[in-house]
């Protein structure tokens, strides 16, 4: 799957990018020019070669800021997802196989969990368990669970009814085989879409909440939080929020844009996708011979 997706222009793309923003995550705070955290005298500066991006309303260098932001805004949105694909997509597959009582209450927890808000429901928890961003990300990746449950959920229905499966339930095979065996193939490609969908989900949902003070403490650097505190000097550096606003839409619009690939090379689609590539080599090749 890895090479289908590189092979189309849109997943050479998403993976680029999000392929620099992990290196920005891992990297970023070792490459800051200078001191995201220290002040200065010279205050809402604009760019220049000491300052690529200017200074804030404290001094502090933006472009460091962004830098070392990077990692607390990455793991950010990698705790929501990993959190959510455990929550959800474990027992989306074993509610198809543990019995009517335990699906009906997998699917009465996930619809309570869809009807709350949960960008609300973080903020009541971290206000709870005290502001950080592993409890706002805890909570967060709960409350998206439900798309994981019901994605494997599906896929793993259309498994169960293919005569193979019935086959080998008959013949005594366990739960852990029958899974292993025939279902977790045909789940991974639509839970790898939901991931990469669920990412782009975390990154919007940390940069929110960042946005807002919450789940970081002050003055740790993120880029919901640059992006705040610039938007209160607009008429001294109208320019200042561009540079955080861009790292957040390229990196959502890289996850989607990596869905998209997944979703184009998977299943049906990815077999009449490679298909037609083989046809056009083919031709290519007569063509080249002639």
């Amino acid at each position: 799957m890895i090479r289908r997706i590189l092979g189309l222009t849109s997943g050479r793309i998403a993976v680029g990018i999000l392929a620099a923003v992990a290196l920005l995550a891992l990297f970023g705070p070792l490459l800051a020019p200078q001191d995201p955290l220290a002040g200065g005298t010279d205050i809402l500066a604009p760019p220049s070669a000491r300052h690529p991006l200017g200074t804030d309303y404290l001094g502090r260098d933006v472009f460091s800021r962004l830098l070392a932001g990077s990692r607390l805004s990455v793991l950010g949105a990698v705790q929501v997802t990993l959190m959510a694909l455990v929550v959800g997509v474990v027992p989306g597959i074993l509610s198809v196989y543990l019995g009517r009582g335990f699906e009906w209450v997998t699917l009465r927890l996930a619809d309570t969990l869809i009807a709350l808000p949960f960008l609300v429901f973080a903020v009541a928890v971290t206000a709870l368990l005290g502001n950080g961003i592993p409890q706002a990300m805890l909570t967060v990746g709960i409350m998206v669970s439900p798309l994981f449950f019901r994605v494997s959920r599906a896929a793993t229905l259309s498994v169960a009814r293919s005569p193979y499966v019935e086959a080998a339930v008959i013949s005594g095979a366990s739960v852990g085989w029958i899974v292993r065996r025939h279902v977790w193939a045909k789940v991974l490609p639509p839970i790898a879409i939901a991931l990469a969908n669920t990412a782009g989900v975390g990154f919007v949902v940390v940069s929110s909440l960042t946005f807002l003070g919450i789940g970081v403490r002050p003055p740790a650097p993120t880029w919901g939080g640059v992006l705040a505190s610039d938007l209160g000097y607009l008429s001294y550096r109208p320019w200042a929020p561009l540079a955080p606003t861009v790292l957040i839409m390229a990196t959502v619009w890289a996850c989607n844009l990596l869905a998209d690939a997944i979703r184009d090379v998977s299943g049906e689609a990815g077999r009449a996708l490679l298909h037609s590539r083989t046809i056009r080599g083919r031709l290519a090749a007569a063509e080249g011979s002639a």
